[in-house]
């Protein structure tokens, strides 16, 4: 496919109450588009967090732990191999220790042995490991098999987790989960690692309550934003009120230089500032490093390096998931050329690509088909599914949505369709997982355009880039720009300002034959500073263009201790 322009329209007014806001005219503007409508949802302090109390089950689990404490149980930790899975295991063990537990380890399935969660092989590990309660975080929700063989065994279970619940819950002692039935907690948009620090604070509230503290020091729960930051953002969950409360108070912590040894070593070998980290450090910088080792090795390489008092030996851990994410995108790469060939070989016209797109090779690596298959839908705009070999006759599936197309309900809907088709799955409205037969896989991709049909329209296949509007040329400035970035913190489902507009093209030229390099004229006749990383359109530099229609964002390039704006391109069209 040839690059074609996407469909640019400016976001809908969510509430005319922003425009009442004490706050400058973008930013009105801004928080209109995003639904902010009263002070409160802009408080960014640890006080106004919902409180743990709203969480169903809370109570029992933090009784689980108290009895754990006092009689000091044996504690197995089950953990996920992505980033929000490793911070989630890293803020349970470093908080219960904190509390004085003394028998805590954390187990991680290796994604090609074990598969994901708390399967019924990481419950009998657990189990020999002499487990008496089993924790699980950022997975067990759906663990039905896996808490009954730690239940056979006589060993409690505590879930918790985020995930969309399925018909039945797991036989768990006690489950925390604002997403499970019945649960009133006001934000269902937590992580796992959210929910593992809401668990920290009830156990702390009880441990209050029964004097505790009156023997030992009260740990500073606030020494684990950090974490909870970064694992938040990494898994790309909407980012609410509440979560743009955690993820601005570790950003807050980090920038102040109050910063475990391990995320300080992934800043640094990621070449960011800490003083100047932001929410987008953490998705695109940290967590593909700390991801990394659990789509190619084994994410207690990850934990090991979170949670290092040691900075050097944190550094050493940080070049070991530095190395491992250059070999991911290296295998990344070869993957995406070899789909991408495949698709023009079967030399689709844009009206007549499937409804979702379902790619398999036999050599692809199965830790890296989520990757590949988002890559493939940002280039296609359509949902992607990714297969790998896995064992035994089975293809591990990674799927990749559109807005508008809930993942994981479809795949919910061919499962009872076609009873056995699917033979497990899980995930979120954007993403899911899924394993079937080798041998259904023709079948599979049937089913899935059937369903998919039902549900995708020539509107959602339109790519569109949303904006805020056109700024004025006085507003084109390094203020706007770093009030921009302080009302952060950005990301999913409060995305990034981004502004439209047309300029003058003054000078064009490409670095490392990929980034094109700008100065633009705006309409007052203001010179500005432009790059568009990674340009979609390969045939520029184009000195006959000299107006241009923008898709653009605003940044500070800080070079030799120079502040100057910079557009940051998102798309580019000559008039």
């Amino acid at each position: 496919m040839t690059y074609s322009p996407k469909k640019l329209q400016v976001r809908p007014v969510q509430t005319e109450a922003a425009f009442q806001l004490p706050v400058h005219p973008v930013l009105q503007r801004v928080y209109a588009h995003r639904g902010i409508a009263l002070p409160e949802q802009l408080q960014r302090s640890a006080a106004h967090l919902l409180p743990y109390q709203q969480l169903k089950g809370i109570d029992k689990a933090a009784a689980l732990l108290v009895e754990a404490l006092a009689k000091q149980q044996k504690i197995v930790i089950v953990g996920d191999f992505d980033a929000d899975g490793a911070t989630s295991t890293a803020v349970l063990l470093a908080g219960l220790k904190a509390f004085g537990f003394l028998n805590v380890q954390s187990l991680v399935p290796n994604r090609f042995a074990f598969g994901y969660g708390l399967s019924p092989q990481m419950a009998a590990l657990a189990v020999a490991e002499g487990a008496q309660l089993i924790i699980t975080v950022d997975n067990g929700i759906s663990a039905i098999e896996g808490v009954a063989v730690a239940k056979q065994a006589g060993v409690k279970v505590l879930v918790t987790d985020h995930h969309l619940a399925g018909s039945e819950l797991p036989a768990a002692d006690a489950i925390v989960n604002p997403n499970q039935p019945g649960c009133s907690f006001a934000s269902k948009a937590l992580a796992g690692v959210g929910v593992a620090f809401y668990l920290l604070l009830a156990l702390r509230a009880a441990l209050r309550d029964q004097g505790y503290f009156a023997f030992m020091p009260e740990p500073n729960l606030a020494e684990l934003l950090d974490l909870v930051a970064l694992g938040t953002v990494a898994d790309v969950v909407p980012l609410d009120s509440n979560n743009r409360i955690l993820v601005h108070q570790g950003l807050q912590r980090i920038r102040a230089g109050k910063v475990r040894p391990g995320i300080q070593a992934l800043i640094d070998v990621a070449n960011r500032k800490a003083s100047k980290l932001t929410a987008q450090d953490f998705g695109f910088a940290l967590a593909p490093r700390l991801n990394a080792a659990g789509r190619l090795d084994d994410m207690s390489l990850g934990i090991a390096c979170l949670l290092s008092p040691d900075i050097n030996n944190a550094r050493r851990l940080a070049a070991e998931l530095d190395s491992l994410n250059l070999s991911r995108r290296e295998i990344e790469q070869g993957m995406q050329a070899e789909a991408l060939a495949f698709l023009q070989r079967l030399s689709f016209k844009d009206s007549e690509l499937p409804d979702c797109l379902c790619l398999y090779q036999s050599d692809w690596h199965q830790g890296v088909i989520g990757i590949l298959a988002g890559r493939v839908k940002e280039l296609y705009h359509r949902p992607v599914i990714a297969f790998a070999k896995g064992d035994d006759g089975e293809l591990k599936g990674s799927a990749r949505s559109i807005h508008g197309v809930h993942i994981r309900d479809l795949l919910e809907e061919i499962s009872t369709l076609h009873p056995g088709l699917i033979k497990k799955f899980g995930g979120h409205a954007m993403a899911a997982g899924l394993t079937i037969a080798e041998q259904m896989l023709e079948t599979f991709v049937q089913a899935l355009n059937q369903v998919a049909k039902k549900y995708l329209t020539p509107e959602l296949l339109t790519a569109v880039i949303y904006t805020d509007g056109e700024l004025a040329a006085e507003h084109l400035t390094t203020d706007i720009a770093e009030l921009l970035q302080q009302a952060g913190p950005w990301g999913q489902a409060f995305p990034e300002p981004v502004f439209e507009g047309r300029f003058k093209l003054v000078q064009q030229r490409l670095l490392s034959e990929k980034h094109l390099k700008m100065v633009l004229q705006a309409s007052d006749g203001k010179l500005v500073d432009a790059i568009w990383f990674n340009a979609d359109n390969k045939s520029w530099p184009n000195t006959s263009v000299r107006q241009v229609q923008l898709a653009y964002q605003l940044d500070i390039n800080d070079f030799r201790d120079q502040q100057n704006l910079q557009l940051l391109v998102r798309q580019m069209v000559a008039l």
